[in-house]
């Protein structure tokens, strides 16, 4: 009928209609059901490429067991390194530091890279010696260095440097290590080259947040960097420290003041630069040099108090002067790195600081202790703690034959020096200490007794004991092997060049050579003879 017919095609018409929504419903609830297994897919995967990641990286960063951990990344592990590979060549070495470079020079953070003519080198971290050949801060590309991962099975061993990592614990029983991330290395030998960390005032620990973010204590790449950046958008910038790094960056500073508007201060306790070092006559002409420089040094400064405001730092001096400054740059001193003393169970020295060694700087078994952080015996002139470039090479160096089993002593007199821009420069030996009487001797200059003309004539850069290994020879085939001396400066003179010897009991304990270079040699021959004085002191 075509009523019956016509109900029953709104009947199959309803039908569909449910059908389709139905159909429809199920396609949604498909979808997302899809969508949900497709995203808990997504968490998983992510979830599973996150543990990969974090194993690979744990992989890549941190062996459980390395044949030689060197704990520091300065120059007295890379010399550490490079020792222990030249008598092993197959030896697998670890250094673990702090830092987030691999090793370089710091020498150059306060001399040569200040005068590049690079506006990139805050970046390129090149420089021109003053021989005039280009060199990286950093001892080796990173091509030299072994991935941490890859160090304990590549056949031929090498060198890997894990960086950001800092080793907070030593267990000297068990020969293991562990870091600040919790994880533990061990050992079959190991070297702490953990260097120092620049000291503050007591004045600027006292003082306000605003103060200690204004202030820089000098000492890292980090530091060479923002120091530059801030000399470029400052108006003053006052450095706080009188001797070689102080005296250093006062100069370099000034010499780049004199091209912008930047004003540079240098104060300090003592009445002249390097005070604490060179004879008051020679303290005091090297402060009118850096004064020449362009910086205003005001000397007899004795730091109460360093506030901030206004937008300037004002520096309370306790004789009642006021200085004024955006930024201050303390340079004075260093504090040896011991931390791992107590864990270890090493002993430190209470007059020098630094973990005591002995003669072969070791400190306990398979320990080794190098550089700035090692106090050692001197056979000449007793207990000492050095913290210079030449003594990190050649104390690392040492350090990582004995680790192969050489047991050579440290008999070494390390050398240092300073340079006051290309023009003025010294090299020094021994114990150089302004409270000691000297004898010194001056001559004229001549335009080739700077460190520039130097560093030309020889093709030397870096100077350390390592550059000293040809110049023996030189000097033994030179003619002028033993300059004659003159008579005595007076104090107007004009100090050009000359010798100064520093007596102790009316011996040579320490020799200062005054824009004289490449003559270390002749100078560590009349340390280690131990000379009687033969002339009247100053």
């Amino acid at each position: 009928m075509p009523g019956s017919r016509q109900g029953r095609s709104y009947s199959l018409l309803a039908v569909c209609r449910t059908l389709h929504r139905d159909k429809s419903r199920f396609h949604d609830r498909l979808s997302t059901i899809n969508s949900i297994r497709e995203s808990i897919e997504q968490v998983e995967f992510r979830e599973a490429d996150t543990d990969k990641q974090e194993k690979q990286r744990g992989e890549a960063v941190l062996p459980s067991h390395v044949p030689f951990l060197l704990i520091g990344g300065g120059t007295a592990s890379f010399a550490a390194a490079r020792s222990i590979r030249a008598k092993d060549p197959g030896a697998k070495v670890l250094i673990v530091s702090d830092e987030s470079d691999p090793p370089y020079m710091r020498p150059p953070l306060s001399k040569e890279l200040w005068f590049s003519d690079d506006p990139y080198v805050t970046e390129t971290l090149r420089f021109k010696q003053w021989n005039g050949k280009e060199r990286s801060i950093f001892f080796q590309p990173p091509s030299f260095y072994v991935a941490p991962e890859e160090l304990m099975s590549t056949e031929h061993g090498g060198v890997s440097v894990l960086t950001g990592k800092k080793v907070v614990h030593l267990d000297v029983r068990e020969n293991k290590a562990k870091l600040d991330d919790g994880s533990h290395i061990s050992y079959e030998k190991c070297l702490i080259a953990t260097g120092g960390t620049p000291r503050s005032l007591p004045a600027i620990e006292r003082a306000s947040e605003d103060v200690k973010l204004r202030t820089t204590l000098f000492r890292r790449i980090s530091d060479f960097r923002s120091l530059e950046r801030l000399s470029s958008k400052v108006g003053s910038i006052t450095i706080i420290g009188g001797g070689f790094l102080g005296s250093e960056l006062a100069c370099a500073l000034g010499r780049r003041a004199q091209r912008s508007n930047l004003e540079v201060i240098q104060m300090f306790p003592e009445s002249g630069n390097m005070g604490k070092v060179l004879p008051e006559y020679l303290s005091h002409w090297t402060t009118e040099k850096v004064k020449r420089e362009g910086v205003n040094v005001i000397s007899d400064a004795v730091v109460k108090s360093v506030s901030y405001k206004n937008g300037k730092l004002h520096i309370s001096l306790k004789d009642g002067r006021q200085v004024e400054t955006d930024h201050v740059v303390a340079a004075v001193g260093l504090e040896p790195n011991t931390e791992l003393a107590k864990s270890a169970g090493l002993e430190l020295d209470g007059d020098f600081g630094g973990y005591r060694v002995n003669a072969e700087l070791q400190a306990r078994n398979n320990v080794w202790v190098a550089g700035d952080a090692a106090c050692f015996y001197d056979i000449k002139l007793g207990r000492r703690r050095v913290e210079h470039h030449d003594h990190a090479v050649v104390s690392g160096r040492l350090a990582g034959e004995n680790m192969t089993g050489a047991a050579k002593p440290y008999w070494h007199q390390s050398m240092f020096w300073s340079d006051l821009g290309p023009d003025v420069g010294y090299e020094a030996i021994g114990i150089v200490d302004s409270a000691l009487p000297t004898v010194g001797v001056f001559a004229k200059a001549t335009e080739k007794d700077t460190p520039k003309r130097a560093a030309e004539e020889s093709g030397t850069g870096i100077r350390s004991e390592t550059d000293y290994e040809g110049v023996v020879q030189l000097a033994s085939d030179s003619s002028t092997v033993t300059p004659s001396l003159p008579s005595p400066a007076q104090q107007g003179d004009s100090y050009g060049k000359g010798v100064v010897f520093y007596l102790r009991d009316n011996v040579v304990v320490g020799v200062v050579l005054w824009n004289i270079f490449n003559r270390m040699p002749i100078a560590r021959k009349v340390r280690i003879l131990g000379y009687h004085k033969t002339v009247g002191s100053d």
